[in-house]
């Protein structure tokens, strides 16, 4: 059987993405979630067999299980993207001269809380 080499960049660059996201469970610098569902999307189009054993995973079912089957997140796990990635734009806003870039920092940083708190429910721990 001939393997296909775009799947094989799939796989790799799932288990990338899911090796950085379960450092991002240890490290509070690293978001876990984007990085797990970046990792999701790789695995589906690399391999069905990866796929689902990745929907097995603890670190999936804590992480990504609610979002991807409600749409929804409990607001630790809201906070804990929103903070570090809000920190590390705050870094730029101030290594930044420019106005122009600047406003634009202030803006995404304000469209990402206002998305994350009207768009994607809020549930409670127990729920999840």
């Amino acid at each position: 059987m001939k393997k296909n080499p775009l799947k094989m960049l799939w796989l790799a660059a799932a288990f990338l993405c899911l090796g950085i996201g379960a450092v991002g469970v240890v490290l509070p610098i690293l978001p876990t979630t984007p990085f797990l569902l970046v990792a999701s999307f790789c695995f589906a189009r690399g391999s069905e067999r990866f796929h689902k054993w990745f929907m097995g995973t603890r670190i999936y079912k804590n992480h990504l299980d609610s979002f991807v089957k409600e749409r929804a997140m409990t607001l630790k796990t809201k906070l804990c993207i929103l903070l570090p990635a809000s920190a590390m734009l705050m870094c730029a806003f101030f290594m930044m001269s420019n106005l122009p870039g600047r406003i634009f920092i202030l803006l995404l940083i304000l469209f990402k809380y206002v998305y994350f708190f009207t768009k994607i429910k809020t549930i409670r721990i127990e729920a999840a």
